[in-house]
């Protein structure tokens, strides 16, 4: 069942969008899941070049140690990628936080935001998934599902879809948000989300207009 008419909460989806803030935010989350397990052998790590490939004088040509030095033909590389290395990019909580409102605020004002009364299944179907979806008119396009929690049924009902994609409340992100078209939240998963909103407010943070009404509803 879709809600005709929920509250929603200004400071989430009606705040200011910004979008060099969105792209920042995005960039991070995808460097973090780089694994970095990429690696280049130096000359110590590359097989043979035990011996010295010819005479150090007498031929006329620069001294050589070993066939595996950097500038030979399947020598070592030189300053090459480690696993060691780690793409994490440091992104502080203000900015995560305004990324998030902005990425909600923009699914808002294009009517994209989507609320249920809930979402359960007796047994895991796609049938009914897809029905579901259909019912709600969310046929077309890419979704995000945002829960209250984790719910087996749900997730198993959907997997098999891959235009949606299911998310508790305490892991929505701005990537999942913005490679969506619609966002559909639970009565109970939007709740939990403004309150705490509200809870981390800044005490600082600019009153914002009323909320649209576009997105309050599919």
């Amino acid at each position: 069942m879709v809600i005709g008419d929920v509250p929603l909460d200004p400071s989430l989806f009606d705040a200011q969008v910004n979008v060099p803030v969105m792209h920042q935010v995005v960039v991070a989350q995808m460097a973090a899941w780089r694994r970095g397990t990429h690696k280049a052998k130096t000359r110590g790590e590359v097989s043979g070049g035990g011996r010295k490939p010819y005479r150090q004088k007498g031929t006329g040509r620069a001294r050589q140690g070993s066939t595996r030095a950097p500038h030979w033909k399947g020598g070592g590389v030189v300053f090459g990628p480690t696993p060691e290395r780690n793409y994490r990019k440091k992104v502080n909580k203000k900015m995560r936080v305004l990324a998030l409102r902005s990425a909600l605020t923009d699914r808002a004002r294009g009517g994209k935001v989507a609320v249920i009364e809930d979402l359960s299944f007796e047994t895991p179907k796609t049938k009914d998934a897809v029905g579901l979806l259909d019912e709600i008119g969310l046929a077309e396009g890419k979704v995000l599902v945002v829960t209250d929690g984790r719910h087996d049924t749900v997730e198993r009902s959907f997997r098999n879809l891959q235009r949606v994609h299911v998310l508790s409340v305490d892991q929505i992100n701005v990537y999942d948000i913005l490679a969506r078209d619609w966002v559909l939240f639970t009565k109970d998963a939007i709740e939990k989300l403004q309150q705490r909103s509200a809870q981390s407010a800044p005490t600082n943070a600019k009153e914002p207009a009323a909320a649209t009404t576009g997105g309050e509803s599919a």
